[in-house]
């Protein structure tokens, strides 16, 4: 399975914020849309992703405030990125090695998507799924 695979089945859509707005702003807007990241795009140029793990360990835990800070004081700005023709293998090894839960899908240079953990996760259940339900008719056949 690919990553386009995975973006067809999820959607494409792209939340993403300003490097200038505050990281109460950012975490307002992945609130409403209930995401985990969000992307920070300027001029259809990705400059960074912000997660809840950064939120938490960049302002709670060093008593900061969402509303004073700017999203580029604690963005990551070396992003980690995947094709649209890289495998569910490829980006699990990603996630896992870099200890990441987001990747940017680019084609271009530009972002046309972004997966998670969990749609890893749920289309290696389904795959899983798959192969059991064929293992199963195999064997009542």
């Amino acid at each position: 399975m690919t990553v386009n695979q995975i973006l067809n089945a999820k959607g494409k859509e792209v939340y993403s914020v300003l490097s200038s707005h505050t990281v109460y702003e950012a975490l307002t807007v992945m609130s409403e849309k209930n995401i985990g990241a969000i992307l920070v795009i300027e001029d259809a140029i990705l400059k960074g992703i912000l997660s809840e793990r950064d939120y938490a360990r960049k302002i709670v835990l060093k008593d900061k405030s969402s509303k004073e800070t700017l999203v580029k004081e604690i963005m990551v700005s070396e992003v980690i990125c995947v094709k649209p023709s890289d495998t569910l293998e490829y980006c699990m090894e990603l996630m896992n090695t870099k200890k990441i839960r987001h990747l940017p899908v680019l084609e271009e240079d530009k972002v046309i998507g972004i997966i998670s953990i969990s749609d890893v996760v749920k289309a290696i259940i389904e795959i899983q799924k798959d192969t059991i339900n064929h293992l199963n008719s195999y064997i009542t056949q």
